[in-house]
């Protein structure tokens, strides 16, 4: 039976709710409580242990940030009154703007920014690129703090206000000092929301209630940056891995927002008058077959490049979206389309027949003998599932042994992160997608380092890109950045750091009663009204 019809059927007919039972009559929802269905559950809530976007987007309603990036992508003050460079660029000293305070009444002081930095910037590669070149972080007073660097950082509010996973949230300094290896279990941010942690429910409910001490900042609010502005008593995150029973429940008004509808069922909900849908984003995703470079049998050049010339960008893009070709695009390289750094230098790979007679060739020539592949497969997210069935696919066609692992996203996002062998508890590839704001240029672009055991998940290592990638910060001009990036591109594509699967825009859809929703690589909740 056609998976597709069968959904549409069902959104259709609204036979299945939020209780995945009957359909039930629209509930009366207060105006002062949203409702939201996000992409994914929210497994765990530590934003610098991991990097799955879902935590990101709860974390910026709990914790705040020194600088928050705007839709030009450009950081902007935030939690910061004011910062002062030193001529040389090679001191940068930090005010924070009064009145910050924690969910638990501390004030929010200049150790916890320093803490908050110190772990954060272990796990995050602009981070590690400040380490490097750090000589001292320490506090003036209680709300300055001085940063001394060996040698200038120009894109330092860039660092500290990326929208790019993980973000800088600044937490009580007690809570910082969590080895930023092991998940935190304390939840006090100084954001606009409180976590209510008594109401986690992992799988079913994430709830946030209003911090009535929060003082946003005077400016507009424009994605992280600008004042953050809740117009809610209590959102509600509902946990809903099923696109039909999220449809039926939309329409039916028992929710009030859906962050990442199917594509296949829009076209049911712009039917109906009391939903909107728009595009989420325009910088759209970049979907992303991401290999282990660590073990076999991913660990040999050859065997990445097999999987590159046979990998059909058409077809993963086709199950993601589905029909609709204004919603996707060929992809042979590793930046956002439209954008400044954008290239297809080196994308040959990508283009063309794919060519499974030649891909296996290069399979036998690395001397691949029908090693198990472990793809870990998250279920829950319909376009990961997607693009696995696709994959699990094309491996057999060109002669490889899968061992295809279905499973839950907040699962994947654990095991991605060992480094253990794929037959002891580890992996040999998995699906995810990186937000074109992420990949616009290599600020927050974390899939693109190949700085080895410092790298992301995957750990690939190519001493060459990361010479470049570092080149990329001391350009003078947007000439010598394109230039920087071709090679990175080429090289890239060459090494085979990941393999894109093809750039694609998703929806976002809500009930026709709120206002104030925007576009952009997160779901923003300031500004939000329900009548």
């Amino acid at each position: 039976m056609d998976r597709r019809k069968v959904l549409k059927g069902l959104a259709t007919t609204g036979t299945l709710t939020a209780t995945g039972g009957l359909a039930m009559p629209a509930l009366a929802q207060s105006a002062r409580v949203l409702k939201f269905v996000p992409q994914a559950n929210l497994a765990n809530f530590d934003p610098i242990w991991g990097t799955q976007y879902v935590v990101r987007n709860a974390s910026q309603l709990v914790w705040d940030t020194l600088y928050g990036m705007d839709s030009k992508l450009q950081a902007k003050r935030q939690m910061i009154e004011s910062e002062d460079v030193s001529s040389d660029g090679l001191t940068w000293t930090f005010k924070l703007r009064d009145g910050l305070k924690f969910h638990d009444g501390e004030k929010v002081l200049a150790k916890d920014c320093i803490a908050s930095i110190a772990r954060w910037s272990v796990r995050d590669a602009m981070g590690q690129m400040l380490r490097a070149i750090q000589k001292e972080l320490v506090a003036v007073d209680d709300r300055t703090f001085k940063w001394v660097l060996a040698s200038p950082y120009p894109k330092m509010m860039l660092a500290l206000g990326k929208v790019g996973t993980p973000c800088c949230f600044i937490m009580p300094e007690r809570i910082a000092k969590t080895d930023p290896f092991k998940q935190i279990e304390d939840y006090v941010g100084s954001g606009p929301m409180k976590f209510v942690r008594a109401d986690w429910k992992p799988g079913a409910i994430a709830a946030f209630e209003l911090n009535k001490d929060y003082v946003p900042r005077a400016e507009p609010s424009e994605w992280m940056s600008g004042g953050k502005v809740i117009n809610f008593d209590r959102i509600e995150w509902i946990i809903m891995p099923d696109p039909a029973t999220a449809s039926g429940a939309l329409q039916n008004g028992e929710i009030d927002w859906w962050e990442s509808p199917l594509p296949d069922l829009v076209p049911v909900l712009k039917r109906n008058k009391n939903i909107k849908v728009d595009i989420a984003d325009p910088l759209g995703n970049i979907g992303s077959f991401r290999l282990n470079h660590m073990h076999a049998p991913f660990n040999n050049l050859k065997v990445r490049r097999a999987v590159q010339m046979a990998l059909s960008q058409e077809d993963y893009m086709r199950a993601v979206v589905g029909s609709d070709d204004a919603l996707w695009k060929q992809l042979p390289g590793f930046f956002t389309p439209g954008t400044s750094l954008y290239s297809e230098e080196g994308g040959e790979p990508l283009k063309g027949k794919r060519d499974y007679d030649a891909a296996k060739k290069l399979l036998a020539e690395a001397g691949y003998k029908g090693e198990p592949v472990t793809c870990v497969v998250g279920q829950d997210i319909p376009q990961i599932k997607a693009m696995g069935e696709i994959t699990a696919d094309l491996l057999k066609k060109i002669g490889m042994n899968v061992d295809f692992v279905a499973t839950d996203w907040g699962t994947v996002g654990q095991r991605r992160a060992s480094k253990s062998p794929p037959g002891q508890g580890g992996w040999s590839m998995f699906h995810t997608w990186h937000a074109g704001s992420d990949c616009a240029s290599p600020v927050g672009y974390i899939a693109l380092r190949t700085n080895g055991d410092k790298a992301w998940f995957g750990w690939p290592d190519n001493a060459e890109i990361e010479k470049d990638l570092a080149a990329w910060y001391d350009a003078k001009t947007l000439d010598d950045e394109k230039a920087i990036m071709a090679r990175v591109n080429k090289a890239s594509m060459e090494n085979v750091t990941y393999i894109p699967t093809g750039f694609y825009l998703g929806y976002q859809a809500w009930r026709a009663n709120l206002s104030g929703i925007t576009n952009g690589p997160l779901p923003w909740f300031s500004g939000v009204k329900k009548a």
